[in-house]
């Protein structure tokens, strides 16, 4: 019966070479037909692709099937990965890999891509993904300028494709638990919020080393000013201190704003907004203290009230804790209690990537989308200027743009080094 079977099967699929669709009962059960596989390209092969690579290879319609990279030994180590991951599930084949990411977006059968670079390198490949016809997961903060995000954003509406930020908490059922009593005013009525994370950007004056000849400098700072290479920028035992520094990252305050922030948006239900006032303290050194004020009388602080990286809600009838190693509440039942039917209910997803995948396949918006990683990212940048500028910041949420001060609105934006460009 088995050869029999296999007779037919090979069989019915040469009858069928000619269609682009094969139906999946002739497969055999388990099998993936090429048509409903969702493959994928991944833009930065360092340490935080690989943790993307083992959660979509666990996704039963995904399959990453090529890599790029201008780092070469990350480029080797992240094909042994994938070829690792095929055999664990008992697929056959090998990784395409690419060093020029134009290349890699040429490939048809890619469906989708992963834009795991930099800060300074979301912007451009997301947008050429997105011309090229592919949905985008783009790591957070989804953008290094707000101009930037707000371009992606538009090209995401242009091209009809699915953009979702990797603001991956949001897909974590505590953190959505938390949101969700804040929304339904089981604290009562919200009056400030305290965040913390990380120091603010800071300008990069290290000094110059020679460049690795397993890398592609030049490429790497694509459109961020020339400067020499310096190995803790690029090189390290997990993730590497490029985010520190201004030309390529955001600080800890983006990395992990990006995060904590985004959480307060999802909270207050302010995803299409966001603060319109950011007051930094007048200390030169201070990386802590930032207020930021929403138009109904909120407060945000950026301070340190001693949990490690965390968000703490004050309201008129408690406070509430959150963070990925802590769910408290001043009202203890608070944390297990069963919402009420009545009760406002929040997007679910247990999995950042599946819901991507999903949301690509279904044309519906995923649980972090575009706007809502570019209002979370315009927080970070506006934040990040306020430590900078050391004077009150107003933002028009509905223009973008800042008022009264010339200085803050070309900040907005940056220089892009010739011959890298941004365009839809």
């Amino acid at each position: 019966m088995k050869n029999n079977r296999r007779q037919f099967v090979k069989q019915t699929v040469v009858a069928f070479a000619g269609l682009s669709i094969v139906p999946r009962h002739v497969l055999g059960k388990g099998f993936t037909a090429p048509s409903d596989r969702f493959n994928v390209g991944v833009i930065g092969t360092g340490a935080q692709a690989n943790g993307l690579l083992k959660r979509i290879s666990k996704i039963p319609l995904a399959r990453v099937i090529a890599g790029c990279d201008v780092h070469q030994n990350r480029l080797v180590k992240f094909t042994k990965s994938v070829e690792e991951q095929y055999q664990k599930n008992g697929i056959k084949g090998t990784v395409s890999v690419y060093e020029d990411y134009h290349k890699m977006l040429e490939n048809k059968d890619i469906d989708g891509v992963v834009v795991s670079t930099p800060d300074h390198w979301h912007a451009i490949p997301s947008i050429d993904a997105m011309k090229a016809g592919k949905h985008v997961y783009c790591e957070k903060p989804m953008s290094h300028t707000i101009n930037e995000g707000r371009m992606m954003e538009k090209a995401a509406r242009k091209y009809e494709r699915v953009l979702q930020t990797g603001s991956m908490q949001r897909s974590r059922a505590d953190f959505r638990k938390a949101c969700e009593l804040v929304r339904n005013g089981y604290l009562g009525k919200i009056e400030k919020v305290w965040v913390e994370v990380g120091n603010p950007s800071a300008p990069c004056n290290l000094p110059y080393q020679p460049t690795p000849n397993y890398l592609n400098w030049e490429q790497w700072l694509g459109p961020a000013p020339l400067r020499s290479y310096h190995k803790i920028i690029v090189e390290a035992s997990w993730f590497p201190d490029w985010r520190w520094y201004r030309e390529y990252g955001g600080g800890i305050l983006s990395d992990w704003g990006a995060h904590m922030f985004d959480i307060v948006q999802w909270a207050l239900g302010m995803d299409h907004s966001g603060p319109i006032k950011y007051e930094a303290p007048i200390e030169p050194t201070a990386s802590r203290r930032l207020k930021m004020f929403y138009e109904n009388g909120i407060e945000v602080e950026h301070r340190n009230f001693g949990r490690g990286f965390g968000v703490r809600f004050f309201g008129t009838e408690g406070t509430m804790d959150i963070s990925r190693g802590y769910f408290e509440t001043s009202q203890k039942e608070l944390v297990d209690i069963e919402l009420k039917s009545t009760d406002d209910r929040l997007y679910v997803s247990t999995s950042h990537e599946t819901d991507w995948v999903n949301s690509a396949k279904s044309g519906s918006k995923p649980i972090c989308d575009a706007e809502v990683g570019h209002r979370t990212a315009t927080i970070c940048h506006i934040a990040n200027l306020a430590y900078e500028f050391r004077r009150p910041l107003e933002w028009d949420t509905v223009k973008e743009e800042f008022k009264d001060d010339f200085e803050a609105n070309l900040r907005r934006g940056k220089h892009y080094r010739k011959p890298y460009e941004l365009s839809l």
